[in-house]
């Protein structure tokens, strides 16, 4: 066993690289955070408030319930009102993670005569969000994030 003695120089080299490996770890997390987040909702939240609650009154108003499942590579997406189903035009929609966009597809939904349906290729397991943005028969505009759980 050897006997060396520890100096300030030791000292000081032990604690510079504790926090060098320390400051390297967060400065990784930090860019790969940046780097994947998918960006902002809107360019300008102001002019976005002005019109919520009008749109929000306007959503609620349709009475619409929205679930989404997937099942043996198909996305269902069933819109219900206190009628039945729904047939609304569905404008855009998008299937990714909430934390990227790496993984975001763009189904392609025709309508079964009870429910929406596209085909995706397979999903990792997690919840995935649906982010919808439609359209009523009478032209109401219709938005909303529907959470998809993907069993393992």
């Amino acid at each position: 066993m050897l006997n060396r003695e520890i100096n300030g120089w030791h000292v000081l080299a032990i604690f510079g690289s504790a926090f060098a490996v320390i400051i390297s770890v967060n400065l990784t997390l930090a860019f790969q955070a940046v780097a994947t987040f998918p960006g902002l909702e809107t360019r300008n939240s102001y002019v976005v408030s002005q019109a919520f609650e009008a749109d929000r009154a306007a959503q609620e108003a349709l009475g619409w319930a929205v679930s989404a499942d997937v099942t043996d590579g198909q996305l269902h997406l069933l819109i219900d009102d206190a009628i039945g189903p729904v047939v609304a035009h569905i404008k855009t929609a998008t299937l990714g993670r909430a934390t990227h966009v790496g993984e975001d597809i763009t189904p392609v939904f025709r309508h079964d005569g009870t429910r929406f349906v596209a085909d995706i290729p397979a999903l990792g397991a997690g919840n995935w969000n649906l982010r919808l943005v439609a359209a009523a028969p009478d032209g109401t505009a219709f938005r909303q994030r529907v959470i998809v759980r993907v069993a393992p």
